[in-house]
């Protein structure tokens, strides 16, 4: 593979790179040296990806090498032979950014927005000459193998059910991923998310466990970029991001990510749901402690430490109930618009359910004991989605530091700026009629509003995450302009910028129009004529043409699923084909792995 020196770093490359190639690198490796972030733009079919891996992996042994340099150099007796010991290994060596240790390297965590992604990043990786330690951290829902855990409907459940087991001991794929130790070995194997599936059913390990102890060795990470945006997902997965370089690859979708994660919508629905919940589990253990318990505690046999007392839940039922009350006090206009305040309001309308900072851990505890004592049951009350939505909601709220002028009691970063409370009527969900409670017998309950808390500006949380102590931070896509827009909307500093241009020059682009096909028929996709057999048959004529003589395949783009679903039926009847696969594979994306031969 050919080596190229960029910015006294030298970078393995599968093959001799274009221009605006080397330029995207040498960005890249700007970013890291200097310790700045970067909105790095580069077109589509470029070679982004591998640039990016490249470089970032290149960079990293570059570290590696100093500080192998710096060890050798440190044994080997007097001035003299350090000097020529530093020398020897070039720039690498006299970096001052030279970390103590191999462990102190940094890690490299790699962003992006969904798995199918992700996997195509690791298999660019597959094509480099480095071996970096990889790990992917995906969710239960994509990793679990167990047939109980997987069956429950949705994630929230899958958690709480897999904690339960997890801590009872009673999941074997978890036992045997702590007593088989097969992380050195699978550390030098660059899997995805269905390698780790696979391993996972071949050894009767658990591949969600295995990818979180394969985290604590990797050089490289890949992950959603909404578990880095997401402060209750990054807890979630205990990712540490201190010293970190971050990568967004496709970023252009960071910045309604990072608006969409911290803001929430609860519906009287949601508040509802967790009060039957809570209804029920009060009636429940009441009668157990009637029937001649001591106790007022209740515990999951699959879980003995898991408890909490009746008057715990009374309490939660009476945020609840308050929260409830709070949200429909307000007065709403009569156009059924809603009302629109400050962020900060959030906080008030808490407090008059006593949730504040000083209350959200007790709350925030109990809510979750709750939700996992309640995992794996089935019934119609034992749906916690409301009770996890709640807790999600003061996780939200409740995420950082306090901003200027606000209290204490009242944490929020910047609420002022970065958000509003808007409260409306409930139209999407009427509030049910009756709920059976034993401290507040309502039968009849009126139309509830909604309350939610939007946040518009993406730079919120691009704060909270370079609060974190990332290294550098490096948005990349191939669609960022306008770059200065975007720097200014993620609200953290961006010192290194590229717009770069296409690999492609200009002779080698037509752009145009095809009016009519060979045999003299008009093309058209006209809602007339597009399924006419006369416009069908002259565009697979046209086709079949074009195939002829363009090289290495076509791709060909639809107007919409049915035109496309249309056209390849017709020409399956009338051999069109045929006559086209014997020409070259054509394939059918994204909802068929085969060509026109499903």
């Amino acid at each position: 593979m050919p080596k190229i020196a960029l910015r006294g770093v030298t970078v393995d490359f599968p093959f001799q790179p274009y221009q605006c190639q080397e330029e995207y690198m040498s960005r890249v490796l700007e970013c890291l040296q200097k310790k700045v972030n970067g909105i790095l733009e580069s077109p589509t079919g470029t070679g982004k990806t591998l640039c990016l891996l490249c470089s970032v992996l290149a960079w990293r042994e570059h570290l590696r090498d100093a500080v192998s340099a710096r060890r050798i150099a440190e044994r080997a007796p007097g001035e003299l032979v350090l000097d020529h010991t530093l020398s020897s290994w070039g720039a690498a060596a006299s970096d001052g950014d030279t970390p103590a240790c191999y462990a102190d390297l940094p890690k490299i965590v790699y962003a992006s927005r969904t798995h199918s992604q992700l996997t195509q990043a690791i298999g660019e990786l597959r094509h480099t000459s480095y071996r970096p330690r990889v790990c992917v951290l995906g969710s239960r829902e994509q990793l679990c193998i167990h047939p109980e855990v997987k069956k429950q409907e949705s994630s929230h459940m899958q958690i709480h059910l897999c904690r339960k087991k997890v801590a009872s001991r009673s999941c074997h794929f978890y036992n045997n991923t702590e007593e088989k130790s097969l992380e050195q070995e699978l550390a030098a194997t660059i899997l995805d998310i269905e390698d780790l599936v696979r391993r996972g059913n071949e050894h009767s390990l658990c591949p969600y466990y295995l990818s979180r102890n394969l985290k604590q060795r990797a050089d490289i990470i890949f992950l959603p970029y909404n578990y880095l945006l997401d402060a209750k997902s990054r807890r979630a997965h205990s990712i540490d991001l201190k010293g970190t370089v971050v990568i967004f690859d496709e970023a252009h979708n960071v910045e309604k990510m990072c608006e969409e994660t911290a803001s929430f919508d609860l519906t009287p629905h949601d508040l509802a749901s967790g009060l039957d919940v809570l209804d029920q589990l009060l009636e429940e253990q009441t009668k157990a402690a009637q029937q001649g318990e001591l106790h007022v505690e209740f515990s999951s046999a699959a879980d003995p430490g898991l408890h909490l007392e009746l008057q715990d839940i009374a309490k939660l039922k009476t945020i609840l109930l308050r929260l409830e009350g709070a949200i429909d006090a307000v007065e709403l206009p009569g156009n059924h618009s809603g009302v629109t305040k400050p962020g900060s309001y959030i906080f008030e309308l808490f407090a008059e359910a006593q949730i504040t900072l000083q209350t959200k851990g007790c709350i925030l505890d109990s809510l979750d004991q709750i939700i996992q004592y309640l995992a794996g049951r089935t019934g119609p009350w034992t749906s916690t989605a409301g009770l996890q939505k709640l807790s999600d909601i003061i996780q939200i709220v409740f995420t950082a530091e306090p901003a200027e002028g606000v209290p204490s009691s009242m944490v929020g970063p910047g609420v002022s700026q970065s958000y509003k409370v808007h409260i409306h009527p409930d139209v999407g969900h009427q509030r049910k009629a009756q709920r059976s409670d034993a401290w507040n017998s309502t039968a009849a309950r009126k139309q509830g509003k909604v309350l939610s808390y939007w946040c518009f500006s993406p730079g919120h949380s691009m704060r909270e995450l370079v609060r974190q102590g990332v290294r550098s931070v490096i948005l990349t896509s191939g669609t960022l302009a306008p770059v200065s827009s975007l720097a200014l909307e993620m609200q953290i500093p961006f010192p290194v910028c590229l717009e770069n241009p296409h690999v492609i020059s200009k002779q080698q682009i037509w752009v145009g129009i095809v009016p009519k096909g060979p045999d003299g028929a008009q093309l058209s996709s006209a809602f007339d004529k597009r399924f006419s057999d006369v416009c069908l048959s002259s565009l697979g004529k046209a086709l079949g043409n074009i195939a002829r003589v363009v090289p290495h395949g076509l791709l060909v783009f639809f107007p919409s699923y049915p035109v496309m679903d249309k056209s390849l039926e017709f020409w399956r009847a009338h051999d069109f084909a045929r006559k086209l696969e014997a020409l070259k594979p054509v394939f059918v994306e994204p909802r068929s792995k085969g060509g026109f031969s499903e």
